[in-house]
């Protein structure tokens, strides 16, 4: 038997699962504990590319990958052809891999695996294997609520057995502390083709039923971000936030380098004065709606950082010419970068509010420095999280569309802008929800203490 307990971790090959798996790794080696990370290929490889000091990563966190059947970067950003790809190839890729692994060595056998609870299929494997099993979920607590509820919602006709809407635009209100959730803005339908959110629903029910078989169920939230969630799946353990400056430590994980000259731009702005505006490593929109968006930050008179990725819009040729033109235009007020320390830029004092795509990680992030948001949720589990941010926690503002043209204008864009800054109560609201949640990681915190007693059942 292996004398020091061997972890193997593996997340959705996504940056937005990578990170919070990778931070979870660098909270366990400081537990004498191994880790053996494994990504996808293309991930592996981005991840490694972007790490601007290896130095940065544990000498007992060992990075290895897996094929997933996907050689086109077109392929695997298609979301139907990357699901049916990971179900199809990667489960007998994990298995040849712990097999090689404990056949090598008896002090290295893996003794647990954490698998991204969208790879439930990771934890039969480890079933089969006679592996303990922990499920990891980097999303809302709801989400997986949601995932729970699924046949109780076909029970009810809000939706059929493949997860097409009957009641469309059916209120569910669960405890009156989590979300309203309107069934239009159920996870799976809020990606791509009807076909990818058949898809997307068939794997939310599988995950959801395996996530069954794990010892541990535990989630990248806090208590007090989501009581009534958790008090609905008390199984669920919260641990986080898990955040590198919780650890004084620096992110790891991305799939870009990270463009560090943006903080000393932010030196030089007056506190509470900047729009930081991020939408994540997938989100894009169109050139009509990034040029609303850029025509209505210069309009609100503000400084402003953007971070700007090469693939934003669906126009790269054009969209490189047009983001030149627009930097020279706003040099005076704005910065752009292709990539920005999220985590940092949101601790710096300069920061006035976060224009987001309300992604999870970059809202733990944002309340973690009591930033407030403005949403700008694209897919998936973003519009739960709008949901969050703006009716329960009452954090941030989202922006109502053009009617005739479907886009945010200009003009709704320096509106909200004017309405969170206009006043100090979305400020207070962020500020007092920081301290509840970062009080839950620290001694006798509730995310720390089942954090300690998830390392406890880890190391018999």
């Amino acid at each position: 038997m292996a004398t020091t307990q061997h972890i193997l971790i593996i997340p959705f090959p996504a940056q937005g699962h990578v990170i919070p798996l990778m931070e979870l790794a660098n909270c366990l080696v400081k537990y004498n504990l191994r880790i053996t990370f494994v990504n996808t290929e293309n991930t592996h490889k981005r991840v490694l590319n972007a790490l601007a000091d290896k130095d940065l990563l544990d000498d007992r966190i060992r990075l290895v990958s897996i094929p997933n059947g996907l050689e086109s970067e077109e392929e695997r950003k298609n979301l139907e052809k990357l699901l049916e790809a990971i179900f199809r190839v990667m489960p007998g890729k994990l298995e040849e891999l712990i097999k090689e692994i404990n056949g090598s060595d008896e002090e290295e056998r893996i003794t647990c695996v954490i698998a991204d609870q969208s790879l439930g299929w990771a934890l039969e494997v480890a079933e089969k294997m006679g592996i303990r099993r922990v499920a990891f979920l980097p999303a809302a607590a709801a989400c997986l609520v949601l995932g729970f509820r699924i046949p109780s919602l076909i029970d009810d006709g809000v939706i059929n057995k493949d997860g097409t809407l009957i009641k469309k635009n059916q209120p569910l209100q669960f405890p009156p502390t989590m979300p309203l959730m309107n069934a239009s803005d159920f996870v799976w339908t809020r990606v791509g083709n009807m076909a990818a959110q058949k898809i997307m629903f068939e794997a939310m029910v599988q995950n959801s039923r395996v996530a069954k078989l794990a010892d541990w169920m535990i989630c990248n939230s806090t208590y007090d971000l989501e009581p009534g969630a958790f008090d609905l799946a008390p199984e669920i353990k919260p641990i986080g936030p898990l955040l590198a400056s919780n650890r004084l430590g620096n992110s790891a994980g991305h799939f870009w380098h990270q463009d560090s000259t943006c903080l000393s731009w932010l030196d030089k702005q007056p506190n509470g004065s900047v729009i930081y505006v991020a939408f994540g490593s997938i989100t894009t929109f169109s050139k009509p709606q990034y040029e609303e968006l850029a025509h209505g930050l210069e309009l609100t008179d503000r400084p402003f950082l953007w971070v700007w990725r090469q693939d934003s819009t669906d126009e790269a040729e054009s969209n490189a010419t047009y983001l030149e033109e627009f930097q020279q235009r706003i040099a005076r007020k704005g910065k752009m970068v292709f990539w920005a320390p999220q985590q940092k830029v949101l601790s710096h004092p300069s920061i006035a509010c976060f224009m987001s795509h309300c992604g999870w990680n970059s809202t733990v992030e944002s309340i973690s420095n009591g930033v407030p948001i403005l949403c700008c949720p694209h897919s998936a589990d973003q519009f739960i999280n709008q949901s969050y941010i703006c009716d329960i926690w009452k954090v941030g503002l989202g922006f109502e569309r053009d009617d005739a043209s479907g886009m945010i204008t200009h003009a709704e864009i320096k509106n909200k802008v004017d309405e969170l800054l206009g006043t100090m109560t979305y400020k207070e609201r962020a500020l007092h929800l920081k301290e509840m949640m970062m009080s839950s990681v620290r001694k006798g915190g509730s995310s720390e203490k089942n954090f300690t007693d998830f390392v406890k059942w880890i190391k018999t």
